[in-house]
């Protein structure tokens, strides 16, 4: 089997932990490929083909990303991209979507016996229209809104229907994955990932009547904004800056075509974090 290491070295211990990975795949019989541009920040000896990413991507059988949940956000990108597994070890604070820790490693052997689940996690496209130029967007955990700081008008419709039309400083469209993140933060339920929605989360909204909308997975979502004043709503897609709404932009956002494979090696992982991640202080 294949495999593709994208780690974070940024984040604490990732270093020995990518190179302990390494080491156990290779003994393990496994093909251990990463990156070009990373090839002078590797372990040295770790048993590491260096190639193309794309092409690296299309060819493997399962992505590694060792980080934190931001380094599988990115990782999430290539292997929903060419319908990859996805697996994620815990090197950073939270690593919510994680399913090793780094104390954990033994467990990379399930991967050859295939002792796993692999859920399948929805993700959302977001079409960016100023203008008639559109820029296309995919998220795994959320598409955001934000007016940073300051009141501004949304009206969302759904099949020429308004559905909601809210005053708050910005709005989270998240995936069932998405809702224990920034989504959770702004008062929104968790929700188990293999349901399948669309969860819209205001930011500060200024009405008591403003709540999270669940809406079924089918739903394409128009969203138009009113912008005070010459500041601009910043629209991010998976905590990355993507671009700027302006008055008469529309932002459409639906479920992606694409989804992510990501594996499970206890089989509760998502359960396990909610009660130990979320319930706990962060180490």
């Amino acid at each position: 089997m294949k495999t593709v290491i994208h780690p974070n070295f940024s984040k604490t211990n990732a270093y020995e932990t990518t190179r302990k990975v390494c080491d156990m795949l290779y003994d393990l019989g496994f093909e251990v490929y990463s990156y070009s541009n990373m090839q002078k920040r590797f372990p040295k000896g770790a048993h590491v083909t260096f190639g193309d990413p794309d092409k690296l991507t299309r060819e493997c059988d399962i992505i590694i990303a060792i980080g934190g949940d931001g380094t599988i956000l990115e990782a999430s990108a290539f292997a929903a991209k060419y319908d990859k597994l996805l697996l994620g070890i815990n090197t950073g604070r939270l690593g919510f979507m994680a399913s090793i820790e780094a104390d954990g490693l033994y467990k990379l052997s399930r991967l050859v016996s295939g002792d796993y689940v692999a859920q399948n996690r929805m993700m959302l496209e977001c079409e960016l229209n100023k203008g008639g130029t559109v820029s296309k967007f995919t998220a795994l955990n959320d598409i955001v809104l934000l007016a940073q700081g300051r009141l501004c008008d949304y009206e969302i419709v759904s099949q020429n229907e308004v559905v909601t039309a809210l005053r708050a400083d910005g709005i989270i469209f998240s995936t069932p994955t998405g809702s224990t993140a920034y989504a959770l933060s702004a008062g929104g339920p968790i929700i188990s990932p293999e349901i399948e929605c669309i969860q819209m989360t205001p930011i500060c909204p200024h009405s008591l009547s403003s709540r999270t909308i669940i809406f079924s997975p089918d739903k394409c979502l128009n969203v138009a904004c009113a912008v005070r004043g010459s500041r601009e709503i910043v629209l991010t897609i998976d905590g990355m800056d993507c671009g700027e709404v302006s008055s008469g932009d529309i932002v459409m956002i639906r479920r992606s075509e694409h989804s992510l494979r990501l594996i499970d090696v206890e089989g509760n992982s998502f359960f396990n974090a909610v009660n130990n991640k979320l319930m706990s202080p962060l180490k």
